[in-house]
């Protein structure tokens, strides 16, 4: 069973409690791709409140690949962002028959190109489409307590039945996160964790 305690001064010691969003596909847009797919002058509408004052809308849309293989029912997060983006599990990758680099939120030069359909219209991004790194959200204050920086790349260990470890999570520290660490759906099931559980900063 994941550790579920609160952070205690032995646990310090060990490594630093963090607790788990996993995050399913879904899709950054632009104001003007916003008005492409669902229609002129449309704003997206808010369902539910993220971190960083980001939201999951209402909205959902249609993803397909090269070889017209398609997902559907993918939600999109708003605000409207600079550049439109899309991001995936590698099994989703697998499905729509595209390679889709891993990387950081908003670096997608280079990264794979991806069909986007809504109710009103569609798009074709050149490229746009990640496997998302796996991160964790810091404010300040966590940070200092955890004894890493903004950038940092660290090791994540769950102590469950699958005894997972983490390498290669990257700490992204701003005021207005929420502390948690944001893996996508193929790595929590590899390692049995679910929303909320968590796992442990391991010392460096």
């Amino acid at each position: 069973m994941v550790l579920q305690s609160l952070q205690s001064s032995e646990e310090k010691k060990n490594g630093f409690l963090v607790p788990v969003g996993v995050s399913a596909r879904h899709v950054h847009l632009t104001q003007e791709h916003v008005e492409e797919l669902f229609g002129k002058g449309y704003q997206l509408t808010k369902k539910k409140e993220l971190m960083g004052g980001q939201f999951a809308a209402n909205e959902m849309v249609t993803i397909v690949g090269l070889k017209l293989r398609a997902i559907e029912n993918v939600r999109v997060l708003g605000p409207v962002r600079k550049a439109s983006q899309v991001e995936i599990s590698a099994t989703d990758a697998v499905k729509l028959g595209i390679k889709a680099p891993i990387r950081e939120s908003g670096n997608v030069a280079g990264s794979a190109p991806i069909a986007i359909v809504g109710p009103k219209g569609a798009l074709y991004l050149n490229e746009g489409c990640i496997v998302a790194q796996r991160h964790i959200h810091m404010s300040p204050a966590d940070a200092m307590a955890a004894g890493v920086s903004d950038g940092q790349i660290v090791s994540v260990k769950a102590d469950n039945e699958r005894g997972t470890v983490f390498n290669h999570v990257k700490i992204r520290v701003d005021d207005s996160f929420t502390l948690e660490m944001h893996i996508d759906t193929d790595e929590a099931n590899a390692a049995q964790i679910k929303t909320g559980e968590t796992v442990m900063i391991m010392p460096s």
